[in-house]
């Protein structure tokens, strides 16, 4: 994915690196072209970096972690730090929607609330860090064992390009709060709202070097990054074949990972749901920024008695979807770039040249854009279990329906994905509600609902191919830290 390379860009218009607390371009020169998906129109550039680039960043948050005051700085000290980048953040909040927006496409209230999930982080982690204590262990006589939680060192942070604004405060809230520091590369589809904040982090008082932001191609900034020797720790969000690379490149320096990597994540509902209460939750699940969330609710599991009525339902609610540019904040906006778009499309027609029944199907503004990467939501029903559509992460306002008999079926298919990240259960029934939440494998369970307006604490993270490790709440600072054993012989 990406843009072409370009060397010019309108006066005012490019964003930088940010290296060491300064403002620097690519040691290349090279510059990377910025679409806004809305329209396909370029609006404005960052650096193209590459490894002699992540090296210096690297080795900026090196030496700010081993010379610097942030590793060493009381705990409360670094969480007022953070607190002031929330207040930061609050202050700036209708400049970094609106570039959200535009960089990504989603649709303005959508920027709006990325920015009050944002903040919200940057509250929570402020609080956090200096809630996180050591234990003393029972050990033999004449000794005291004790145990500490100390940062990593350099965290490298690579985040994608659906929430950029979000998972980097997830990242970084939890990672700064416990005296790491930061080397980010954010996708080079959607970097604007991390420079921005990058920038502000200097003016909550967090010190020079400590959080650094790094644009380009994954194939080299990316790389370079995640296989960096004086990398301590990586966390990534993004697909499962990245995924897989990016362990690969940290294992070459036995380095500790979290990965959140996609999902497939079902909804049940059983013949006892309340239906009117499930059918809004259902759409918004799967069309929230496009359907381009890993934790889309792409699966809706129904129980046979409910099927042709939850079927009904959802059809007349997708036939009203409207897709367009951010700005006009219609129900959806476009997808990230033409090369996702061209991919769901393709999903698409091969479910229906498959046989695939197509329920519903949303539209396109007749006023939207014609360079825009416009993908209409589509409703599917009865898919076989087993077809491509219903086993791999589509990234798109796609939705497939699936009958079931009973609890053994539902579980069955529930967890008949490679992945395995969240889950949604819609039943009146006390017992079935334990019993199903227990039974479906995924990090996160919702019962009668779906999502908790970002959940800040909650924490978050999947079973198998959706990755490991744990984001979100205080999970993400005993990821962002080690612990250390130590043991005193006083005799």
């Amino acid at each position: 994915m990406g843009t072409p390379l370009s060397r010019t860009v309108a006066e005012g218009s490019a964003f930088m690196n940010l290296i060491d607390g300064k403002p620097a371009d690519s040691l290349s020169g090279e510059r990377i072209d910025v679409a806004s998906p809305s329209d396909g129109k370029v609006f404005s550039s960052i650096p193209a970096s590459n490894a002699a680039d992540v090296d210096r960043a690297v080795r900026s948050a090196h030496k700010a972690f081993h010379e610097g005051p942030w590793s060493h700085m009381p705990a409360v000290e670094r969480g007022r730090c953070l607190t002031r980048l929330f207040h930061l953040v609050e202050k700036h909040g209708d400049e970094l929607a609106a570039l959200e927006s535009r960089d990504t496409g989603k649709p303005a209230r959508q920027g709006k609330a990325d920015v009050t999930a944002t903040m919200r982080y940057y509250e929570f982690y402020g609080g956090a860090g200096d809630k996180i204590h050591g234990d003393t262990i029972p050990f033999l006589d004449g000794y005291t064992a004790l145990t500490l939680r100390e940062p990593h060192g350099v965290v490298a942070g690579i985040i994608p390009w659906n929430y950029p604004m979000q998972i980097l405060a997830r990242v970084a809230g939890a990672a700064l709060a416990m005296g790491n520091t930061l080397v980010v590369k954010p996708a080079e589809d959607a970097s604007l709202s991390t420079i921005r904040i990058a920038q502000l982090s200097l003016e909550a008082g967090i010190p020079e070097g400590v959080f650094n932001v790094i644009t380009g191609y994954g194939r080299d900034a990316g790389a370079a990054l995640s296989s960096h020797p004086l990398v301590d720790y990586v966390t990534f969000t993004g697909s499962p074949m990245t995924g897989t690379a990016i362990q690969q490149a940290a294992a070459v320096n036995n380095r500790g990972v979290t990965m959140e990597l996609g999902g497939k994540s079902p909804q049940i509902v059983f013949a006892d749901a309340d239906v009117e209460a499930a059918l809004p939750v259902l759409v918004n699940a799967i069309i929230q920024n496009g359907g381009q969330t890993c934790s889309a609710g792409s699966r809706v599991l129904i129980e046979r008695p409910l099927y042709e009525r939850i079927a009904a339902g959802l059809a007349e609610r997708f036939s009203k979807l409207v897709a367009g540019p951010h700005d006009a904040d219609l129900d959806l906006g476009p997808l990230i770039n033409e090369k996702q778009r061209d991919r769901v499309a393709a999903m698409v027609a091969a479910a229906r040249e498959a046989g695939v029944s197509v329920l519903a199907e949303g539209s396109v503004h007749p006023d939207a854009p014609a360079g825009g990467y416009y993908q209409p939501p589509v409703l599917l029903g009865s898919v076989d279990p087993q077809a491509v559509v219903a086993q791999e992460e589509v990234f798109g306002p796609v939705l497939t329906l699936f009958p079931f008999e009973g609890e053994e079926e539902a579980v069955r298919l529930a967890n008949g994905t490679e992945f395995g990240l969240v889950a949604g259960i819609w039943t009146k029934d006390g017992a079935r509600q334990h019993r199903m939440a227990k039974r479906v494998r995924a990090g996160q369970v919702f019962v009668n609902g779906y999502g908790a307006g970002g959940g800040i604490e909650l924490p978050f993270g999947g079973f198998k191919k959706s990755g490991h490790g744990r984001e979100k709440g205080f999970e993400a600072l005993y990821d962002m830290s080690a612990t250390k054993t130590v043991v005193f012989n006083h005799g």
